[in-house]
C-alpha cells in the first residue's frame, strides 16, 4: 500500500481494521483480546490505549503466523481452555461468524475447528484440502499448491479456534519447509489431524466477508462495501436513508426507526439518534453527539434544532 502506516490501522469508514475485528470478537461474547504488533507496534498500541481489555504482544522477528501465535503461548496457555486466532486487517468479519464457529467447536469437543468460504476465484488463499469423503487432511498455502490444488474453491480465510493446549502441541512441531521459509499456523491443522486428534471445518463465512484490501484501490472498495453494509442494516431496521451512496455511517451509531437521513450526511462516531428524526442535507453528526426524537440537524456547521 506504499506506506509507513501499519496496515490494521488503515481507516474503513474512518475507524481503524482493527478495531471491527475487535468489535466482532466483543459481539461474539470474546471479552479479552491478544493484539499481536510489530513493524508499527507503537502506533497500533496507541491507537487502542482506551481499550484496556486488549493485551499486546509483540513479534520481534516476522517469521510468519505460526510464530505470531507462538509468541502468545505465555499470554494465553494455562489461562484460557480455548483460543480464537483472527487477522487483524479482515475488518469485514462478524460476530454472528465467530459464534457460529466457537458453537461447532465446542459442540464437536474438537481439539481445532476453522471456518471457510467458497469463493468463484480463490487466488491468494490457502484452499481447503479434504479426502474422498470429504474429511479434512490439511490446508496448502497458495505458494505451495499444485496446479490441481489451485482448482480447489474453498478456501481458508484464516478464522481458527483452537483447543489451547492442542494449538501449542501443534505449533512446537511446525517447521518453516516452505517457500519462504516461515512458520505456518496452517502446518499446525495438518498436525492434529495426523495426531489423531479432532479438527473440523465449518462452512460458514460468506463470500463477500472474505474481501482484505492490499492496494489503496481495494481499500476504498472495502470503505464501499462496509458503507453499504452499515446502510443496509439501518434501513432494515427501519430508517431511511434517501442516497446510500452518499451517506456514510459509523458502525457505531444507533438511529431510531422513520428517522430520515438525506444525501451528502457523515455520521461518525458513537453518535446516538432518536426516532422520527431528519439529518441533512450537508450534515455531519460527530463523537458522542446524541439528537433527541424529533429532531432536525441542520447542514455542517449548524445545529440539532
Amino acid at each position: 500500500m506504499r506506506t509507513e502506516i501499519p496496515k490494521v490501522l488503515h481507516a474503513v469508514l474512518g475507524r481503524p481494521m482493527l478495531a471491527y475485528v475487535v468489535d466482532a470478537c466483543r459481539e461474539a461474547g470474546v471479552a479479552d483480546c491478544v493484539g499481536v504488533v510489530g513493524y508499527g507496534k507503537d502506533q497500533v498500541i496507541a491507537a487502542f490505549r482506551d481499550d484496556a481489555r486488549v493485551q499486546w504482544v509483540e513479534q520481534t522477528e516476522q517469521r510468519g503466523t505460526g510464530h505470531a501465535v507462538l509468541c502468545c503461548r505465555a499470554a494465553v496457555l494455562n489461562k484460557y481452555e480455548h483460543v480464537l486466532v483472527l487477522c487483524g486487517d479482515g475488518p469485514l468479519i462478524r460476530g454472528e461468524t465467530i459464534r457460529q464457529l466457537v458453537d461447532k467447536h465446542l459442540s464437536a469437543s474438537a481439539a481445532a475447528t476453522l471456518a471457510t468460504a467458497v469463493l468463484d476465484d480463490p487466488t491468494g488463499y490457502g484452499r481447503i484440502q479434504r479426502d474422498a469423503a470429504g474429511k479434512l487432511l490439511g490446508i496448502i498455502e497458495q505458494g505451495d499448491c499444485t496446479p490441481e490444488q489451485r482448482a480447489i474453491r474453498e478456501v481458508n480465510p484464516s478464522y481458527y479456534c483452537f483447543r489451547t493446549a492442542d494449538l501449542f502441541f501443534a505449533l512446537d512441531q511446525v517447521k518453516p519447509n516452505n517457500s519462504k521459509n516461515e512458520y505456518y499456523l496452517t502446518d499446525a491443522i495438518a498436525i492434529l489431524t495426523h495426531a489423531g486428534r479432532s479438527v473440523q471445518a465449518v462452512t460458514a463465512v460468506p463470500p463477500q466477508d472474505v474481501f482484505a484490501a492490499n492496494t489503496r484501490q481495494e481499500l476504498a472498495l472495502l470503505n464501499r462495501v462496509m458503507r453499504e453494509r452499515i446502510n443496509d442494516r439501518h434501513m432494515t431496521a427501519g430508517v431511511t436513508i434517501v442516497d446510500p451512496a452518499t451517506t456514510w455511517i459509523d458502525a457505531r451509531a444507533e438511529i431510531g426507526a422513520d428517522t430520515i437521513i438525506h444525501p451528502f450526511v457523515q455520521i461518525d462516531g458513537p453518535v446516538r439518534i432518536g426516532r422520527n428524526c431528519t439529518i441533512g442535507p450537508f450534515a455531519r453528526v460527530a463523537g458522542a453527539a446524541n439528537v433527541p426524537d424529533g429532531a432536525t440537524h441542520a447542514p455542517i456547521g449548524g445545529a440539532p434544532r
